[in-house]
């Protein structure tokens, strides 16, 4: 990758077909944060500064305010993109003019087009099934371990957390939130998905998000939640063993218990249900020194649910696909680039992360199924103009499901 002063050219950005598909769609964000100009000399708009960030997105020599500044002067740019030629002052002033949450409509139009990708437990289930996970960007601030460096607030902090809802069925994130990187208070992860419950999903969650009230607060919510969690976990109250089907035990089911979790008046206000599934017991292990790779496994994943009536195979399957969040923050963050945040302000953060989820969404639209590294590439190639349409096309068809076949 080169570094964000690199001088680009006009050859470094050709082909942006792919791009014209948002323009009428950001065409409605033209006007907003123009209250304030007065002299009505407004240049860059709402529209042109998601355009340029998106721009980013697909090509990695644009990875920083700069860059995008100097791609503006491009001719190309502002002649395919409609974007004015622009500055750093304008571009900074950006985050505190334009509102994220109105990308939330576009997100919404594109994500009514994607179907789902495979035929889903949540057939089964009747809802949507949602993976929910935080992951971190670590920023300068950590890299130099200069903690003290402190946000608009006067709070230090070193990164920031990504809070994510994955649609599993259709392999595409629906809702990125912005936090400092603390997993505590008002940024816990826990107390992040409870002011953001939706009526008719089921939440696929790891041992984190193991709160009875939590859990309490998702059944009120009209939903349901998947939820493994911890190997210590006392399952001695069992209230019902339930029989396994032969189809139960060949998806590695050894156990389906309905039982009573907590102590007095502190339990779950529905009735649990644990299913136990067969796992390769590992030990917990760290990669460098103070570092963890996670708690260990005694070879049971214990997982629990408010869904008494669904089969113990399909919630073992449902549990499953929670891994697709993770295989999501990883193309997120290394393939996408968005390890390196275009904006150190939240709201420039949080318009990034909108802007990435608009990427996948297109991705996803064009190739048919869940973006692979291989296609991401040939798409950057295709932008960048070392690849012709007819090349693209060709490795698009090669693809499982892909649209191009039909």
């Amino acid at each position: 990758m080169a570094p964000p002063d690199t001088a680009l050219s006009p050859a470094d950005l050709t082909g942006f077909k792919y791009l014209d598909r948002l323009l009428p769609m950001l065409q409605q964000l033209h006007d907003i944060g123009c209250a304030r100009d007065r002299a009505g000399n407004r240049r860059l708009h709402y529209d042109h500064y998601c355009l340029l960030v998106l721009l980013a997105l697909f090509n990695p020599l644009v990875r920083s305010l700069r860059a995008l500044q100097q791609a503006s002067t491009l001719r190309k740019v502002q002649q395919r993109l409609g974007c004015p030629r622009t500055s750093l002052g304008a571009l900074s002033e950006a985050t505190a003019v334009f509102d994220p949450t109105r990308l939330e409509g576009i997100i919404s139009q594109l994500l009514h087009e994607v179907p789902r990708r495979r035929a889903s437990a949540g057939d089964a289930v009747g809802q949507v099934l949602t993976a929910v996970d935080g992951s971190v960007v670590r920023t300068l601030a950590s890299l130099a371990q200069a903690a003290y460096l402190t946000d608009k607030n006067g709070a230090a902090h070193c990164g920031w957390r990504f809070h994510t809802h994955f649609e599993i069925d259709r392999g595409v994130p629906v809702r990125i939130d912005v936090t400092t990187a603390a997993n505590s208070g008002k940024t816990e992860e826990k107390r992040q998905l409870r002011g953001r419950l939706e009526v008719d999903r089921c939440y696929v969650l790891d041992r984190w998000f193991a709160e009875f009230a939590l859990w309490n607060d998702i059944v009120r919510a009209g939903s349901s939640y998947v939820c493994r969690i911890r190997d210590n976990s006392n399952l001695r109250d069992v209230v019902a063993e339930r029989p396994l089907s032969d189809a139960a035990r060949q998806a590695g089911v050894i156990g389906d218990q309905v039982v009573r979790l907590g102590y007095k008046d502190q339990r779950p206000d529905h009735p649990v249900r644990v299913v136990l599934v067969r796992a390769t017991p590992h030990k917990k292990t760290g990669g460098r020194k103070g570092g963890t790779a996670g708690p260990s496994c005694d070879g049971t994943l214990r997982i629990a649910t408010n869904l008494v009536d669904v089969p113990a195979e399909v919630v073992a399957d449902i549990y499953r696909h929670r891994w697709t969040i993770e295989l999501f923050f990883r193309f997120f963050k290394h393939v996408l680039g968005c390890r390196h945040l275009i904006s150190q302000d939240p709201v420039g953060i949080q318009i990034q992360a909108y802007c990435a989820i608009i990427a996948c969404l297109l991705i996803h639209l064009w190739t048919g199924g869940r973006p692979t590294r291989r296609s991401y590439e040939m798409i950057c190639l295709y932008l960048c103009g070392w690849a012709d349409l007819d090349e693209l096309t060709a490795h698009l068809e090669k693809l499982p499901d892909s649209p191009e076949r039909n």
